[in-house]
């Protein structure tokens, strides 16, 4: 274990975008499209960024300090470096403060890695979330969330609406006197998105057949009287927030054992969010789900080459990313004040048991804070 003294000689370094970085726009607060360079040197945070970038920067990020690229890059020439790049620009930085041991995000691009080692640099690997204070989300972090959450129920509520209207013929869906397919209703979705200031990608409207894989997106005419599932997890476009949520709805007539099915999930569901707390384990509440849909006679395994029943997590954390910290799942993690997680268990069951004639599929899925 490194001591303390060796731990503050260390810098911390990005170069990346923060678009696309969840942890260089939760230290900066700074949104980019392109990658720029972010330094914590002895408790100093400094962004180094073009000349393009600058003033946005001042205004908008968090961040103690704005250097300029240029003007950086060119105290590099007068000292002696005949064409400084990013990684050289950053080195005459953390050789004026004495630093030689340097902390970085694993997905730190290898190339840089390569050129800070060769100036003499200690470089130390971090695994993700390189900010564990990120899981703990404040009051202002959960308003955001939740502000993308009522956007997303919005939307999707404009979807169910659609299909509501539609009619059904030869077991399809039709509107405007053509089938209704999953892409028509992916775009209602993205488009009542986007006018809330959401940007959503890959939304998922699976019918039939479709909806037994998660993450199928969907395609093609929509089947009535079959599962449609709907999983929609759009990101806010003002600050980068995510929200995620997915239903199982039938247009139509669905089968006794399909609304079985939808109703052991829904249950399980409902008992689960009760369990989120302070303190709770995430593997106990995944684990109790798993044995609550054995009890109904949902089994879980492997049935001509294809998994079926409940082969996902419970659920999991959400913030600027879809998918992060805390789980609950196989692995599991201890849930405490201000995590914000999805609760979503699901049963899928592609192919036709021999008292059904339809595909069964359930999914739930919903934000909450704990």
């Amino acid at each position: 274990m490194a001591s303390l003294t060796q731990t503050t000689q260390r810098a911390t370094v990005f170069i990346a975008a923060s678009e696309t970085d969840s942890n260089l726009y939760y230290a900066t607060k700074f949104m980019a499209p392109d990658p720029f360079i972010y330094v914590e040197i002895k408790g100093e945070r400094i962004l180094v960024m073009s000349d393009l970038e600058i003033d946005r920067a001042k205004s908008q990020s968090s961040v103690d300090r704005v250097l300029s690229y240029s003007e950086v890059e060119g105290r590099a020439k007068t000292q002696g470096i005949a064409e400084p790049g990013v990684v050289e620009v950053v080195h005459i930085l953390l050789r004026e403060a004495g630093i030689t041991q340097i902390l970085v995000p694993a997905n730190f691009p290898f190339g840089h890695a390569i050129k800070f080692q060769s100036l003499g640099y200690q470089l130390y690997p971090k695994r993700d979330p390189f900010y564990e204070e990120r899981v703990v989300k404040t009051a202002e972090e959960v308003r955001s969330i939740e502000a993308a959450q009522r956007a997303t129920e919005q939307a999707v509520a404009v979807a169910f609406d659609l299909l509501r209207r539609a009619s059904i013929e030869n077991n399809q869906l039709w509107f405007d006197g053509i089938p209704l397919t999953s892409e028509r209703v992916k775009k209602l979705i993205n488009v009542s998105l986007m006018e809330c200031d959401c940007v959503a990608q890959h939304t998922i409207v699976a019918g039939g057949e479709q909806a037994c894989d998660p993450h199928n997106e969907g395609s093609g005419p929509l089947p009535a009287h079959r599962s449609i599932i709907f999983d929609v997890f759009p990101r806010s476009a003002t600050n980068r927030y995510f929200a995620d949520m997915s239903r199982t709805v039938v247009r139509g007539t669905p089968s006794p054992e399909l609304k079985r099915l939808y109703q052991t999930v829904l249950d399980a569901q409902e008992e689960a969010i009760t369990k989120i707390k302070d303190g709770a384990d995430g593997k106990r509440i995944h684990q109790g789900i798993l044995r609550r849909f054995e009890k109904a006679g949902y089994q879980t395994g492997l049935v001509n080459g294809r998994m079926q029943g409940y082969f996902h997590g419970t659920g999991h954390g959400v913030g600027l990313d879809i998918h992060e910290m805390p789980r609950i799942s196989r692995t599991g993690s201890l849930l405490q004040e201000g995590h914000v997680v999805t609760v979503e268990p699901g049963l899928y069951y592609p192919v036709s048991a021999p008292c059904a004639s339809k595909t069964w599929s359930s999914s739930r899925k919903t934000g909450a804070a704990t």
